[in-house]
């Protein structure tokens, strides 16, 4: 958080989630298929040993991150709560088990409404476990293709001692150093001696120096003659050298924007680097002076920020907060034995939720023609999860074969409904509450019926059905009626 303007108004920059309400059914479907293919990948069937209630409240408790930031005035914040990216290794249940806590495994974008796997998963569980062959008994060989398992690049047990190998990679970062004064490139970039020694000793000569030796069987005299062939020294550069300030640059800004999303900094801000190159680069700045500073910078700005913000208490009335005509509690929670008839058709109702008749506080909920209330309990359930704490009866009809002489219009729509947390009327009334949709039929005048049959060989219904995408020469037909209808 941070001052905006000079009258000390704060704004907070916040990053957008959406919950399940918030997307498509299509994208809904989508997410609970990589669920359970996850679920079934990990060998766990924790899923299956939960009750209706617990994975109806785990839908709520379900996330989707976007990479979509705005700014907020502070007055708008009502509470805290805490998200984390959905690990293999615990349990969901941990998260029924806490207050105002949730979490995400897949990415939302609003913009082109997908949905994408996170690229922060950490890898751990069954799937990421290397496959140990079975041990060899004694004698027994190894038929494997070594070469196809690994290739050696260095042998410990070579005849050189310790002291020969430094000194020859000695002469190899002293072959580097004048690689880098002979070459112009190198020379702008790296123009004092120390800094052209410096670039010479980092790992990339090393490497180079190492399987030299190991490619030439450890011959010392072999091995330099390589190093300086007729052309001249070997330069070897890593990516420090190989990009250019401007390309660092860039570098910088598209960290500063994404974070270390490398796939989204090539894309939009290098993509004439590869990913690799990219990778290799960010590990390498992370050893150099421009990362300890900018780190020093981030502290210094963070210290600077505003710690502890005074937000006001949220003091305007409630619109769905239902209030009795003559404010007695026996009239709101519909208490047994009272002869009051409330003038609010809400006042006496179940909540939609628990179906409890008793509450300090009751509020309204859904639509108006639904004429749903909902006790405190659950409004704040509502509020914090996007969903009624208890499951509907429409959800546990989709646990169960739902009835042949059920409309199958009236079924699609209220399942409808149920995926969009939209309110369903359970109280058991014979009549459905729900709104079907508006059927409609085709009404055909009586000079349409008159023109299908005096106008046969105009018309010509067989040969117009076979191309229903060519129009009709509705003029020659209605002329051709008329003619008929004045004779």
């Amino acid at each position: 958080m941070k001052p905006k303007t000079a009258t000390g108004n704060v704004e907070a920059k916040v990053v957008c989630f959406y919950r399940r309400r918030d997307i498509s059914n299509t994208l809904i479907m989508l997410a609970d298929k990589h669920a359970k293919e996850i679920e079934e990948e990990s060998e766990t069937t924790i899923e299956a040993d939960l009750t209706d209630k617990q994975k109806h409240q785990l839908k709520h408790r379900e996330l989707f991150l976007s990479r979509q930031y705005e700014s907020l005035p502070a007055t708008h914040i009502r509470g805290k709560c805490s998200v984390a990216l959905l690990n293999e290794t615990e349990s969901v249940l941990s998260y029924l088990d806490k207050e105002d806590t949730f979490f995400y495994s897949l990415v939302y974008d609003p913009s082109v409404k997908t949905l994408l796997a996170d690229k922060g998963e950490i890898r751990v569980g069954p799937r990421y476990q290397a496959d140990i062959p079975e041990m060899l008994l004694e004698g027994e060989s190894d038929e494997r293709e070594q070469s196809k398992l690994e290739v050696k690049v260095w042998d410990p047990n070579s005849p050189l001692t310790d002291r020969q190998i430094d000194q020859f990679l000695v002469v190899a970062r002293a072959v580097g150093t004048f690689a880098r004064a002979l070459d112009c490139s190198s020379s702008v970039r790296q123009p004092s001696l120390h800094m052209s020694a410096a670039a010479a000793s980092r790992d990339i000569t090393l490497f180079h120096a190492m399987d030299t030796l190991y490619r030439h069987s450890y011959d010392l005299s072999s091995a330099i003659s390589v190093l300086v062939p007729l052309g001249g020294p070997v330069l070897c550069r890593d990516e420090m050298e190989e990009w250019s300030a401007s390309e660092a640059s860039l570098f910088e800004e598209a960290l500063e924007k994404y974070g270390k999303d490398f796939n989204d900094i090539r894309q939009d801000f290098l993509p004439w680097k590869s990913l690799t190159s990219i990778i290799e680069y960010y590990y390498m700045w992370k050893t150099t002076d421009r990362y300890v500073q900018q780190k020093r910078l981030k502290a210094a700005e963070a210290e600077s920020k505003l710690k502890q913000v005074y937000i006001p208490t949220y003091s305007k009335p409630n619109p769905n907060q239902i209030s009795a005509s003559n404010g007695k509690p026996g009239a709101v929670n519909g208490a047994v034995g009272t002869t009051f008839q409330p003038q609010n058709p809400l006042l006496g109702r179940a909540c939609e939720s628990c179906y409890a008749t008793q509450s300090h506080q009751w509020y309204s909920w859904g639509p108006p023609n639904m004429q749903c209330r909902l006790c405190a309990t659950c409004w704040l359930y509502w509020k914090k999860y996007g969903g009624l704490k208890m499951p509907t009866q429409s959800e546990e009809e989709k646990l169960l074969p739902s009835p042949t002489t059920e409309d199958p219009r009236v079924r699609s729509h209220m399942s409808r409904q149920a995926m969009q947390g939209m309110p369903v009327r359970n109280t058991g009334s014979p009549k459905s509450a729900v709104k079907t949709r508006q059927a409609f039929f085709l009404h055909t005048t009586y000079f349409t019926k008159f023109a299908r049959q005096v106008c046969k060989n105009t018309l010509r219904l067989r040969q117009a059905a076979r191309r229903p995408f060519v129009p009709i020469n509705y003029a020659a037909i209605r002329a051709e009626c008329k003619m008929l209808l004045n004779s």
